[in-house]
């Protein structure tokens, strides 16, 4: 018979297979059922091959909210490697401010127009319709807890901005934020969805709510 040649899944195998396929589904369904918003923190799971990880719904909220004060009425604010706060942002769907967000995940680019590709190797490698010093504000976590991440992404961030800058990066960092954009950590501890190893603070050069 030839069917003994076709390899069998174990019945333990096969039912984890089945038990995968319906939390996807189930996570599609949740996805396309009314009320879902494409918005929400976790629409787009994290990749931690790209070293990504989604802040929690408190700490998105309160960067965002910051954001927008610091911003300013009509204020500009781009979202440097930070998708949660840029989702957040949109969720709070403000008509007085515009946000944009600079990424190297494509799955991204579901936001349309405000989505601009960004490899953080290529600081300056940008639109030439995203003008320097347009931003309010710049809200930047550089992916990788290195000077030289730092150093390229702050290239990014004094670029676009007008003036201020939010940083969110390793407590580690503090020495090289100060040296490369000269901002100083602030008493807000920001948190994410899964604790993180290293210990993750913000940063700013003005002065903030997170104080």
């Amino acid at each position: 018979d030839d069917d003994d040649d076709i390899p069998q899944l174990s019945s333990h195998t096969l039912a984890a297979l089945q038990e995968f396929y319906l939390e996807q589904q189930q996570r599609e369904g949740m996805k396309t059922s009314q009320g879902f918003n494409q918005y929400s923190i976790g629409s787009i799971e994290e990749d931690w091959q790209l070293s990504q990880f989604w802040y929690s719904d408190e700490t998105a909220s309160c960067l965002a909210k910051e954001a927008v004060v610091a911003a300013g009425e009509g204020g500009r604010i781009a979202c440097v490697s930070a998708p949660s706060v840029y989702q957040k942002l949109k969720e709070l769907d403000g008509k007085d401010f515009s946000v944009c967000i600079l990424e190297y995940d494509r799955r991204f680019s579901v936001y349309g127009e405000e989505f601009i590709f960004y490899d953080y190797n290529q600081p300056l490698n940008l639109p030439e319709n995203l003008l320097p010093h347009s931003f309010d504000i710049v809200i930047a976590d550089p992916p990788y807890l290195s000077e030289e991440c730092l150093q390229k992404t702050a290239e990014t961030i004094k670029y676009l901005t007008k003036g201020k800058i939010l940083l969110c990066t390793g407590a580690v960092m503090e020495e090289q934020a100060a040296k490369h954009l000269g901002v100083k950590m602030c008493k807000f501890i920001p948190k994410h969805l899964r604790n993180l190893a290293n210990e993750f603070r913000c940063y700013v050069n003005y002065a903030s709510g997170l104080d």
